[in-house]
């Protein structure tokens, strides 16, 4: 499991908002697409069932739904 700095959740989150900005995916699937991203360097297919950190993919799911209101 990675250590969650501060700055890279926020990044990352800002990453999320800017990928549901131009899709019509839901949150928790582009939270789950870039947690992948950040953890194994490359955005998941289809059927990826390589782990991700549960952690980072929760606190990102809420610092995500905060800013934008739900």
């Amino acid at each position: 499991m990675i250590s969650i700095n501060e700055d890279i959740a926020n990044k990352l989150a800002s990453k999320i908002i800017e990928i549901l900005d131009k899709s019509n995916d839901d949150i928790d699937k582009v939270c789950w697409m870039v947690v992948h991203e950040h953890v194994h360097g490359f955005m998941p297919v289809e059927y990826d069932i390589r782990e991700i950190d549960e952690k980072l993919y929760l606190l990102l799911l809420k610092k995500v739904r905060s800013r934008l209101g739900h």
